[in-house]
């Protein structure tokens, strides 16, 4: 009989997970799907809405708008998207401390809603400061879902499949990017008359994200460790794991509790003061920053540019743009398949490492695309390898170990500075990447590759594998880099505490358990 080997600490997944599954699904379809299907739903409206900006100008002011306002209009329009992400990011920490994080997805759905009525009305309304608003809006609702979903997936879900599910965040995110391909076909919506309602598509996710996530329970170690309400988040580890045993459950949040005794919910200025979490935080600035300076949103907003370069003709890129979105979905699906066999680190280093390959050779067959026939097609692969290579795991794991590396109480304040980062690399690629491409041509994308090098060399060197590791567990793998010692018969005893099963509390049991924390600012 033959046997299959498993990598250490790797169990399978259960099969009936359905309250778990469908928190991912949903919760990811309101929030990360949004952001993706932004990232390229305004690559086939653009000439329809420049010339929406024209119309409207010469309607307002009896003369027809001039080349620079049209291009600064239209640059807002899509900048400000980043704009409105940051400042989603930065509002984080605030709203999860009231409403939670099930209550900050169900809020952000709000923020979607309004932007979709913004963006599909502006032109009945005449107005293109409605969609100037509406993509600001939109970005609002990205920068908070790209910080709370992942809380909430890392939260809810038990280790062993903790960067399994917290993939759907890069699936939905990729499956948003081709949905937005699709439709924007010319046979679809993406005509003269049809364009708004590419925006109007927006409330659809959001309002299926309302009908169901109400339904599901909130991050139990929120309600544990935040509100204290230690039958609430019993009965949600029950509904999530689909067990009537959750005591392990319960135990390793208490323990991470105890363990934090002494440490309130902390601010960013406590974040960034504490040595403890020093490494922890510059890999996360680190590894987001690369995500978003790595390149592929430099081949997202500039694909059709791209294209036309490496020699395709014009009519057929919109076909071509719907296998970008393909590949780059089917290597998210992999890459969240495998990540509990292989690894975060692994995965992220073969990703980074792939793209600096492929972006080398994109550079060399832009180069001699004019000589040689058959070079378009080499570039076009090349495209598509970069993309895949991107899926296969800096496209979601960024996000899982923002999660994975800080404890409860630092875990709001670690999301606010990875979303901080992550936003104002976006705009930066936006805004400097043409500038680029106009100095060095084809040449541009060497500077990606020094990008993704220099990421993958910190991270094969810094950081430590998270897999199947308990939130304490991926603590203390940090304490020896930041010179952080933790007496092995202090954890013991931690480790060892229970509470009463008669809900009386021992007596080594801090006395912040017994009080709400209130957060320092």
């Amino acid at each position: 009989m033959k046997t299959h080997s498993r990598s250490p600490g790797y169990e399978p997944i259960p099969l009936i997970l359905t309250c778990l599954l469908s928190a991912a699904f949903f919760g990811a379809l309101g929030s990360s799907f949004i952001y993706g299907y932004n990232l390229s739903v305004v690559n086939a409206p653009a000439s329809f809405i420049k010339a929406f900006y024209n119309k409207t100008w010469i309607e307002r002011y009896g003369e027809p708008i001039a080349a620079e306002t049209v291009t600064l209009l239209w640059s807002i329009t899509v900048s400000i998207f980043a704009i409105g992400g940051l400042l989603g990011a930065l509002s984080v920490s605030s709203i999860i401390r009231v409403l939670g994080r099930k209550g900050t997805l169900l809020l952000n759905n709000g923020f979607a809603v309004i932007a979709a009525l913004l963006l599909a009305l502006g032109e009945t309304a005449k107005s293109f400061e409605m969609l100037i608003v509406g993509r600001f809006i939109i970005g609002v609702d990205s920068g908070i879902a790209l910080s709370v979903l992942p809380m909430y997936l890392g939260e809810i879900t038990p280790k062993h499949i903790r960067g399994s599910i917290g993939q759907f965040n890069s699936i939905l995110i990729c499956l948003g990017v081709f949905t937005g391909q699709v439709l924007g076909l010319p046979e679809l919506l993406g005509q003269v008359s049809r364009w708004n309602h590419l925006f109007s598509f927006l409330a659809v996710p959001a309002v299926l994200q309302l009908c169901v996530l109400p339904f599901l329970p909130e991050s139990p170690r929120y309600l544990l460790m935040e509100r204290r309400d230690e039958a609430g988040a019993e009965r949600a580890f029950q509904r999530f794991l689909g067990k009537k045993d959750v005591s392990q459950e319960l135990e390793e949040v208490h323990a991470e509790a105890r363990a934090q005794d002494n440490v309130q919910r902390a601010s960013v200025l406590q974040l960034l003061k504490n040595p403890a979490v020093h490494w922890q935080l510059i890999t996360i600035m680190i590894t987001m920053a690369c995500y978003q300076l790595c390149g592929l949103n430099a081949i997202w907003y500039y694909t059709n540019g791209i294209l036309l370069e490496a020699g395709f003709a014009k009519n057929i890129i919109p076909y071509i743009t719907l296998s970008t979105g393909a590949i780059e979905t089917l290597a998210a699906i992999a890459s969240g398949l495998v990540i509990e066999r292989i690894g975060r680190k692994p995965l992220l280093i073969f990703g980074f490492s792939a793209m600096a390959v492929f972006f080398s050779l994109l550079t060399v067959f832009l180069n001699f695309q004019d000589s040689v026939s058959w070079m378009p097609y080499l570039s076009y692969i090349c495209i598509l390898a970069v993309i895949a290579s991107f899926c296969s795991g800096p496209g979601g794991i960024p996000f899982i170990l923002t999660g994975e590396l800080f404890e409860q109480s630092y875990r709001p304040a670690a999301f606010m500075i990875a979303g901080t980062v992550n936003w104002l690399s976006n705009f930066a690629v936006g805004l400097l990447f043409p500038f680029i491409q106009e100095k060095l041509q084809s040449f541009a994308f060497l500077v990606f590759v020094v990008v993704c090098i220099l990421g993958s060399i910190y991270l094969y060197f810094v950081l430590p594998e998270t897999k199947n590791q308990t939130f304490m567990d991926i603590s203390q793998s940090f304490a020896k880099i930041n010179k952080i010692s933790a007496p092995a018969q202090e954890m013991e005893l931690v480790l060892s505490m229970k509470p009463d099963v008669n809900g009386k509390e021992p007596g080594l049991l801090p006395s912040r358990w017994r009080e709400p924390a209130e957060e320092v600012i």
